[in-house]
Parts: structure tokens; sequence; C-alpha cells
């Protein structure tokens, strides 16, 4: 009873004025902004049938409960946090509080002058059947609920608690307080927003028996690198604080509050707060976001006729124009029974047919917009015989909707050279009559165009995409072989045909004079030509003249087959397809490194030179270039190759943000004096541990912006607003998932502070996107896919385009339930 008194006591001082009547701190109509009669009704938010007023009041009440022989000083510091936390901040966010650790409380009638109950170092048995029938009735009731650390174990037999709460502590994990970093995913529920990015603190942390994540809201997660989790680990996604709409109610649940200190700390008490706003109905929130069940993958076209490509071609790139047409191109492989050419000697060696259709959201039905003539399909097989060329990209003209123009990143057959093996790329405008759909191949204007060779595959990019300025960004692969360097650097001097070197990307994605390897930006004008907007890498005119191109926006990229730009920000973002070797080597390098990386200026990725965090590879070089040299200077680096026609002296290579091997993400090693990794795998450390890696593609995605002023009721919710969507071309153990990247160091390369798992909602697997080769939103605020199929350089039944659509519903406590005016949903943009 002595360890009760303290904690009743101060139970009795924030309750007294409740007691006594009218709280002190109790709010008018007029100091919330309006009575409930008042409020603006949204009629898209309404119930089918209307349901009685939720419990509680305008003025905000919240019941503490806690065990009987809860901890004095945990407890009594939680009392104490509460108490203030109501009656802090503006009038309109404020509420009274009672506390109690008798169960009689919980009644139909007492319970229904509540607005939320807090859970607080409430452990076992504490309820009796008809207590908890009462409390079930009171959530059905659209009562709140906010759970806090030991709260996990309350009501242990209850099917229902345990749905309450969302998941169970695991026996084994961690016993006393350690330092630990948080992962702040969501920046824009009330409980997260003005918390940072990365938060560091004190506390008990629980491992849970299942995870509960894809089934509640995860708000914030805390990282398992930072401390150590003990036995029963969650791994990388491991949940701290979620929420969920549960049946008719609000439930909040943090697995911090395990020590008296956290309750005295100003983020956690902003973090309770938040969560306390969104229980009472004093603020709008959603917590469905990242619940698996709210999202619908609709594949939206059938399987192609035999031979005909009707519904689609080989898939390779998609756009969304904004009346939600989408427009997707096809490579140039045909279907597996399609023939297919590769004697150089005939005229039709490698011709394909590069297809463009388009799908009608107003229709449901597909349209084949037109075939261009493109070189590429030659089947597959070793890379002296296949090849990637063929109709790469495609990018909508910003005024689409009213001009009808596209432009298309392709490998026309007309102007291969079969006894040189070589090729010209293009871009190219083209028409497109928005009546019928179809495409005006007579229309043609090319604006850029460069020679490519052919005698080899592979690494061809095709990515475009715009800015806010009308900058055309165009991503160009390496298009060069690393099959001659064992998988490492693709820096083999060596190999040629007719003169080309065809596996030394120092001729290419090295080279300051040549544009293959490269992201090009330019400014297409109305008569079809260019211009070169200023902040490029290069001028056109260093050391004379003659030694760079100025269309270079980014170089040492390798095989950049996607590429997207923020409209908020303008920022390039891009993912490239790294070479082939599964493991490091001490004598050579790193491993493949498959890569992503958000791009702020004008600059030097690495390629073939350094890759990661300026992780560097081996020289190598005439006479003999299986003889390793030096290792490359990253920050200093030189174009020694023979066939070099650029600059000697390079742009320094820069970090990138997100890079993963066949062992997995971000792999790290101890360095020398000089800066050179071990290259040991006993050695790695593993900075991202989400991200695996294999048999590997990278597939980059749009950055989400969440547009609050459209009224498509299919659109994903504002918690997407500002995540960077990655994925790799492979599902499985591969990336799919969105990025919360922190603005001070992105362009610097900083390593992602949070990652969401998509692969339920993007569904992976059998039935579902297996092989992701591109991702873009709509205006709509709906995700569009293409699904490559099964096979390789070809279509088959499985290559489809898919919309995936967000289905919960709008944020919760509905407007006409929301208290005063607080109907903010906790979304718009950051």
């Amino acid at each position: 009873m002595r360890r009760r008194a303290h904690v009743l006591a101060l139970a009795a001082t924030i309750t007294a004025s409740l007691l006594a009547g009218a709280p002190a701190n109790a709010r008018t109509d007029n100091d919330v902004g309006g009575s409930s009669e008042q409020r603006p009704e949204h009629s898209s938010e309404q119930r089918s049938e209307p349901r009685q007023q939720p419990p509680g009041s305008e003025e905000a009440r919240v019941l503490v409960f806690h065990g009987a022989d809860a901890p004095e000083d945990v407890t009594g510091a939680a009392v104490t946090a509460i108490g203030e936390i109501g009656r802090e901040g503006p009038a309109e966010r404020r509420f009274t509080t009672e506390v109690t650790d008798d169960p009689g409380t919980f009644t139909t009638k007492k319970l229904k002058k509540f607005n939320a109950v807090v859970f607080l170092s409430a452990d076992g048995d504490l309820l009796s059947d008809a207590q908890e029938e009462a409390f079930t009735g009171y959530i059905a009731s659209g009562g709140g609920f906010v759970g806090l650390h030991d709260a996990a174990r309350v009501e242990p037999g209850s099917d229902w608690f345990t749905g309450l709460i969302g998941g169970r502590p695991a026996e084994g994990g961690p016993t006393g307080p350690q330092k630990a970093t948080v992962e702040v995913g969501d920046r824009v529920h009330p409980a997260t927003r003005n918390l940072p990015l990365e938060w560091a603190r004190n506390d008990t942390w629980f491992n849970w028996k299942r995870n509960p994540s894809g089934k509640v809201h995860t708000v914030a997660r805390v990282r398992e690198s930072t401390y150590d989790p003990g036995e029963g680990a969650n791994g990388w996604d491991h949940p701290v604080s979620w929420c969920r709409d549960y049946e008719g109610g609000r439930s909040f649940y943090t697995g911090m509050g395990g020590t008296a200190a956290s309750f005295r700390e100003s983020n956690f008490r902003q973090h309770l707060g938040g969560a306390l706003q969104w229980t009472t109905r004093l603020a709008r929130a959603d917590c469905k976001a990242t619940i698996t069940a709210n999202y619908k993958a609709t594949r939206v076209t059938e399987p192609n006729q035999p031979d005909q490509l009707d519904q689609i071609g080989e898939p390779h790139g998609l756009a969304v124009a904004d009346d939600g047409r989408v427009v997707s191109i096809g490579r140039g492989g045909g279907m597996a029974s399609s023939p297919v050419v590769t004697d150089w000697n005939d005229p039709k060696m490698g011709l394909g047919f590069g297809t463009l259709h388009v799908w009608d959201p107003k229709t449901g039905e597909v349209t084949k917009a037109g075939t261009l003539d493109v070189f590429g399909n030659k089947g597959g097989g070793d890379e002296l015989i296949k090849n990637e060329e063929g109709l790469l990209g495609i990018a909508l003209d910003p005024d689409f909707l009213s001009n009808g123009l596209l432009y298309l990143h392709w490998t026309p057959h007309a102007k291969i050279d079969r006894t040189a093996h070589m090729a010209e790329r293009r871009v190219s405008r083209f028409k497109m009559n928005l009546t019928t759909n179809k495409l005006d191949t007579a229309s043609e204007k090319v604006l850029l165009s460069w020679p490519v060779q052919i005698h080899s595959c592979c690494h061809a990019g095709g990515g475009m995409a715009w800015d806010s300025k009308g900058n055309l960004y165009i991503a160009t692969g390496d298009n060069n072989s690393s099959q001659f360097s064992d998988g490492y650097s693709g820096n083999n001097p060596e190999p040629d045909f007719g003169g080309v070197s065809f596996a030394d990307a120092r001729r290419t994605a090295g080279n300051t004079n040549n544009l293959n390897g490269k992201i090009l930006r330019i400014h297409p004008e109305t008569d079809g030509t260019y211009t070169v907007p200023a902040g490029n890498l290069f001028t056109g005119k260093e050391e004379g003249g003659g030694k760079t191109r100025a269309e270079i926006y980014v170089m040492g990229v390798r095989n950049p087959a996607r590429i997207s730009v923020d409209p908020e920000t303008d920022w390039l973002y891009a993912g490239w397809v790294g070479p082939d070797a599964g493991e490091p080597s001490t004598t050579w390098g790193p491993a493949k490194y498959d890569t992503f990386a958000v791009i702020t200026s004008a600059g030097n990725q690495g390629w073939p030179y350094c890759m990661g965090n300026r992780q560097p590879y081996r020289d190598r070089n005439l006479p003999d270039p299986t003889k390793p040299l030096d290792w490359y200077d990253c920050g200093d680096l030189r174009n020694d190759s023979p066939n070099n026609d650029g600059l000697v002296k390079l742009p320094p290579a820069r970090d990138n943000n997100v890079w993963y091997s066949p062992q997995g993400g971000a792999p790290d090693f101890p360095r020398n004096a000089d800066g050179v990794p071990s290259y040991k795998l006993d050695e790695q450390q593993l900075r991202l541990p989400w991200l695996k890696g294999g048999g590997q593609a990278a597939m980059t995605g749009p950055v989400y912006r969440f547009d609050e002023a459209s009224n498509s009721k299919v659109k994903w919710p504002s918690y997407w607003d500002g995540k960077w969507f990655i994925g790799d071309f492979y599902d499985g153990d591969q990336p799919r998932n969105a990025l919360l990247m922190d603005p001070s160091n992105a362009g610097g390369g900083g390593l992602p502070v949070h990652a969401e798992s998509l692969d339920s909602i993007v569904p992976a697997g059998d039935g579902g996107i297996r092989n992701l080769m591109d991702w873009k939103f709509g205006a709509d605020g709906v995700l569009y896919v293409q699904d490559y199929g099964r096979g390789f350089f070809t279509a088959d039944g499985e290559s489809a385009l898919w919309r995936v659509t967000y289905e919960g519903g709008p944020p919760t406590p509905l407007a006409s339930e929301t208290l005063g005016r607080q109907h903010s949903a906790g979304g718009g943009k950051r």
C-alpha cells in the first residue's frame, strides 16, 4: 500500500478539478472554434449508416488506468507527464485526466465519459469478462486506446486485447535499459511529425512474438544495429510504435516508456501527446497507410493473343498522362515463338518491333498505338550474341494533353552498320493522335543521336524524365561488357571489334567525351532541336574543346534503366545495374553493386573506377590486362585508358546512397591508410540490413507526392509523401522498398533513414508482380507498374501492366466526429 501512495496522490492532484465539477481548463465553443453542429461535413467521408456520437465530449477527457502493483517510479512519472501534456499547449489541444487502478471503472456508463483510455503499467489479467466486454463496447462505439510499454502484456489470454494492442512481447529479449536509435518513418502523424528523423534514446526494448507490420500502421521502428536486441530479435523491421483503426475505435501503442526518465524527455512527450490527440479525437490521422489489406493490385492488361503483341510488348518502360492514360513501350522482342535473326549477313539481323500501347482508364481498353523498327531482337545467349538495344525509354511532353508530343529513346534498325557492328542511338520527338491514341511515325524529329557499339551486349540504359524547368534527363548505359574483367571493373582495354573497344567502360562511362554511361540533361525546343541548360558537368570547351560533351549532367553510371525527378525539389533519382562478380576480391575490388543515388547537382558517380561509398577498383591496362596495377584514387581520378578520347583528369567520384551485393545491403570494409578497403568477406559490415541481392537488377522508382487537392478516392495516402520508391527487377529477397531520406545529407550520399517494405503492397511472388520493370505514379495518386514477364528478350503471358490503388478510406476520426475544428488529417505536404 505504501508503494501506491505516491501514485495515488498524483492522481488525486490531477483529477481534483474533474471530480469537483467543471475543469479549470475547460474549453468553450469559442475556445475550440465552434460547436459540433457548426463543423463542416464532408459527404465523401460519411458512413453508409450513421452511428451515435462517440464516447467523451468536446472537453476531451482521458482515463489513465494502471495496475495496482505497478512500479511507482515509472507510473508516477507517466501520470505526471500525461497530466501536464493535457494542460499544456493551445486550448484546443488540451484534455483533462482521471487516474485509477480500479478495474471497476470499466463499465459502459463510466467509460462513456472518456474520449480515450490509457493503459499504463498494466501487466497481467486485470479485467473480468464483464469489464472486458464493457471495454470492447467502448472501443466499438468510437473510443480511443493508448497502450504504453507493459500494456502489451495486459490480458494475455484475450485475443481481442491482442488485436487491440497489435503485438505481444516475445520471451528472452533485453532486460534492462539500453540506448538505441528510433527511426521515425511517419512524418505526418501528430505523434511523429515533429520528431527528428533519427531519435537516439534510452529505454527498455521489447522483441515481438509476431511482427505486426502490415497488420498495423507502424509510425516508428527501433534500429537493432544500435543496441543488443538479445534472443528473439525481429531484424531490420522492428516496430516500436504503431496505430490502427480497430473495430470502430482507434488504437495507438508504443513499446517505449519503460523507464521513468522517458516521461521527462521532450521528444517522448511530443510522441505521447500526438498519440493522445488522435485517440481523443482532437486530431485526425491516417493509421491505415501501411496496412497491406488496404491496397489492391489489379492487372489491367490481358495476355497477348498468339504472336500479335496486341496488349503489351516486351515491357521496357511506361509514362502516365495527367488524364490517366498509360503509355507502355516494348523494347523489341516478340513472343517466344517469334523469329529471331542473329546472322550479321542477313539484312533482318536483330530486327525487332518496338511497340507502344495505350491503356485508357475510361474504357479499360488497350490500343496498340504503333511500332518502330528497332535493332536489338537477337534473343538470349552469350554476350556476343544477345543485345539490349531497341525502344528503351519514353517521356511524355509536359503539355502532352494539348500537343500530343512524346519523346522516345531508341535504336533504329535502319541505321545499323552490319560491317562495323555499330548503331545509332537517338532521342526523337513524335506526335500522337489524342483521339485515336495512334502514333504518327512520320512525325519524327531527331533531337539527339550518338554512336553505340553493337558487337557485344549489354547495358543500354534508357530511362527519361523531366524537371520543372522543362529539362529532359536521358539515361544511357555504358554499352559495355564486363565479361572480360571477371565481373569486376569492366576496364579491360584489350577486346575490340573494328578498333572499337567493347569491354572498357573507360571508353564510355568514364569518358568525358562520350554520351554512353551517362545521364544527359538537355532542354528540348519547340522546333525539334535542343539547347543545353547551365549547370551541367561540362561546357564542351574544356582544354580548348573536343574533350567533353556539354550534354552530360552525370557521368560514371553503368546501366541506368530507370530514373525519376522529384517534381517538388527537382532532385534526380537514379538506379543502375552493377557488374557480375559474386564476391569482393582483395585483388580487383568490390563485388557487383547495384546502386541507387539521389543526385542534386552535376557530378561523377564513379563507375568504372569506384562504386558504393567510393570503394575503388584496381587499374588494369596494356600490355597485359590480367595484371593488376594501382588502386584507383576515388578523389583524384585519371582516365589513362588507350580508348579514352576525353579528359584525362576526371571529376572526383561521389558517394552513392544505396548499394547492394549478393551478400546484402551497403557492404563496407575496414580501410587502410590509403583509404583502400580490405575487401575481406569476414570483415564485411552490411550497413543496410533490409537489402539482399543475388541475381539483381536495380529499378528505381518515383518520389511520391501527395496531392491534397486531388479528389481521387484511390490515391496513395500522405504517409508516402516524399518517400522514394526503389526496387529490383527480381522479387524474392531483393529490395522493394519506400525510403525516407534525410534532406540534409541525401545529395552527399547519406544512407536512408528508414525503409518501408513494399513486397506485400506491390505484391511479389506467384500471382503477383514478379519482374518489376518500371513503376510510376499517375496524377490520380495511383501506382502503375510493369511486370516484364517470365522470359528474357521476349514478351510472354505474364508481361503486363498493373494498377495499385489505396482502398483504406479517409483518415480518422471522421470530420463529423473530430472535436472542434481540429480536422487535420496529419497529411498534406511537409
